[in-house]
C-alpha cells in the first residue's frame, strides 16, 4: 500500500472553509482584516473530541466565488484572511497533533487568473472549459511551464506546513501530468500524501498510472446509502469486494458525506440507518473522512442548479453547537465509533468477507492478519437471530450495538429490527 506511515492512523474531519466561516455565499464579501480563517481554529478542539487526527480543508486560495475558480494559488483568499492566518491555523493544528490537507485545483483556473488575461500566456490554457462552465478555464497540461507552476505551488504550501493535497478533478487531468509533478514534490517532501478525486472507472489503475497515494471512494459511498435505502445488501457486498481489490494496492479515502453531495441524514430514507452507514464507514479498510456537520446529524440536499451546493456548505457558529436529543445521539455515536476505529488501527488495511448476505441482512468479517471484527447489520422489520458457530466463530465479545450488553461474550446474537452489532471474535 502507498502513502506515508502517518496516514495509517488518520481520520479526517473535512471542512469547506468559505461556507464554514460565512464568506461565500455572502451579501457582503468579507475582507482579509476580518481574519475569518481563524474561526476554524476555534473548532480544532471539537475535531479532537470527535477523535479526528487531521483536518481536510476545501479551497482556501484566492478566487472570485466558490473557491474552485482559483485566481492566485499563492494567495490566501482575502475573504478568509492572509498568510499570517494560515500560519496560525497550521501551528494550532500541529500543536494539537492534527494534520492539514489542502485542496488543490490544478485542472482549471478562474477567468481572473492573471496569466489568462495575458495574451503571451495563451499556451498555458487548453482552450476548453471544465464541464461546460465558461468561468472555469482548462489548463494546458502538456505545457512544461504549467507542470513547473503546480510543482512550485504544492511545494510552497508544504513548506508552510501543509501535510498533503487533495487533487480536485484529478479524473480529468492526464496521468502523465501527475507523473511529471508528483514525484518531484515527493522528492522534496517525502511525507506528503496525495489523494486524487476520482468518480468512475478503475480506481486502482488510475492510482497506479498517476502515482497517487489514494483516491476518493465514490463507489463505496453510493453503495452504502443505496443498499440501505433499497434493502439490497448485494450491491454493498459487490462494492466491498471491489474495495478489497483496491486495498491490495492503496487505502482509499472513504466517506459517507462531503461538500459535493447530499448529507447522509437527508440521503437515507430512515433516520436510524445513519448508524449503519457510520458503522460501515468506520469498520472497513481505508482512510475515513467525516464531513463537518454530519457528526451532528445535520441535513442538507445538494441540487443541480446555481447555488445548489449552499445547503450542504453552511456557516458554522462559535462552538459548541446546541444539539437536540437526536443530535446528541448522533454525536455520541460518532465519538464512540471513531474511538473504536482509533483503538483498532489495523482497520486501515482490513479487508472484508461476507458471512451472511441477504437483501436486508449482512454480516461481514473485517480482518487484517490475526486481528478481526464481526459486523452484523439488520435493516429488516423483523429480528435477526444469528448463531456465531454457524458463521465460523464459536464465540465473540460484543463491543457495540444498537441494543448491546457491553463486553458480553456470546455464541448467539439477536439483532432487533434495524439493529446492528460489532463483535470481536474470541
Amino acid at each position: 500500500m502507498t502513502g506515508p506511515a502517518w496516514v495509517q492512523h488518520t481520520i479526517w474531519w473535512q471542512v469547506y472553509p468559505l461556507g464554514f466561516v460565512g464568506a461565500f455565499p455572502a451579501e457582503r464579501p468579507p475582507g482579509p482584516g476580518e481574519h475569518r480563517l481563524r474561526r476554524l481554529v476555534e473548532w480544532f478542539d471539537h475535531a479532537i473530541a470527535l477523535g479526528a487526527s487531521g483536518v481536510a480543508l476545501g479551497p482556501i486560495f484566492a478566487s472570485r466565488t466558490h473557491g474552485y475558480d482559483t485566481t492566485d494559488h499563492y494567495l490566501i483568499d482575502p475573504r478568509l484572511g492572509d498568510d499570517d492566518d494560515f500560519d496560525y491555523l497550521v501551528a494550532e493544528a500541529h500543536r494539537r497533533g492534527l494534520r492539514i490537507l489542502l485542496d488543490g485545483v490544478f485542472n482549471h483556473v478562474g477567468a481572473d487568473f492573471a496569466r489568462h488575461r495575458d495574451p503571451a500566456s495563451a499556451d498555458w490554457f487548453s482552450g476548453s472549459n471544465f464541464e461546460g462552465h465558461d468561468e472555469l478555464i482548462g489548463l494546458n497540461h502538456d505545457n512544461p511551464e504549467v507542470a513547473d507552476y503546480v510543482f512550485d505551488v504544492m511545494s510552497h504550501w508544504l513548506e508552510r506546513g501543509a501535510d498533503g493535497w487533495r487533487l480536485d478533478a484529478a479524473y480529468v487531468v492526464p496521468h502523465q501530468f501527475w507523473v511529471e509533478v508528483l514525484p518531484r514534490v515527493r522528492d522534496r517532501h517525502p511525507d506528503v500524501w496525495f489523494v486524487g478525486e476520482l468518480i468512475h472507472g478503475d480506481y486502482a489503475a488510475q492510482v497506479r498510472a498517476a502515482r497517487f497515494d489514494s483516491a476518493t471512494q465514490y463507489e463505496l459511498w453510493k453503495a452504502i446509502w443505496s443498499s440501505l435505502n433499497d434493502g439490497n445488501f448485494f450491491e454493498l457486498d459487490w462494492a466491498l469486494q471491489r474495495h478489497n481489490e483496491f486495498l491490495a494496492e492503496f487505502a482509499p479515502l472513504t466517506f459517507i458525506g462531503n461538500h459535493d453531495v447530499t448529507r447522509i441524514a437527508s440521503r437515507l430514507d430512515r433516520a436510524d440507518h445513519q448508524a449503519h452507514a457510520l458503522v460501515l464507514l468506520l469498520t472497513v479498510g481505508g482512510v475515513p473522512s467525516v464531513y463537518a456537520g454530519d457528526e451532528f446529524g445535520w441535513r442538507g440536499v445538494k441540487e443541480e442548479r446555481f447555488g445548489g451546493d449552499d445547503a450542504v456548505r453552511p456557516e458554522f457558529t462559535t462552538p459548541p453547537v446546541q444539539l437536540d436529543v437526536s443530535g446528541q445521539r448522533v454525536w455520541a455515536l460518532h465519538q464512540f465509533l471513531v474511538g473504536l476505529r482509533r483503538r483498532h488501527p489495523w482497520l486501515h488495511a482490513a479487508t472484508t468477507r461476507a458471512l451472511l448476505l441477504e437483501n436486508k441482512h449482512y454480516v461481514y468479517r473485517a480482518q487484517r492478519g490475526d486481528d478481526a471484527l464481526l459486523v452484523a447489520l439488520n435493516i429488516d422489520d423483523e429480528p435477526l437471530r444469528l448463531s456465531l458457530p454457524e458463521l465460523g466463530t464459536p464465540r465473540a465479545q460484543v463491543l457495540a450495538g444498537s441494543a448491546a450488553p457491553p463486553e458480553e461474550v456470546v455464541d448467539h446474537v439477536t439483532l432487533e429490527p434495524h439493529g446492528w452489532r460489532i463483535l470481536r471474535p474470541n
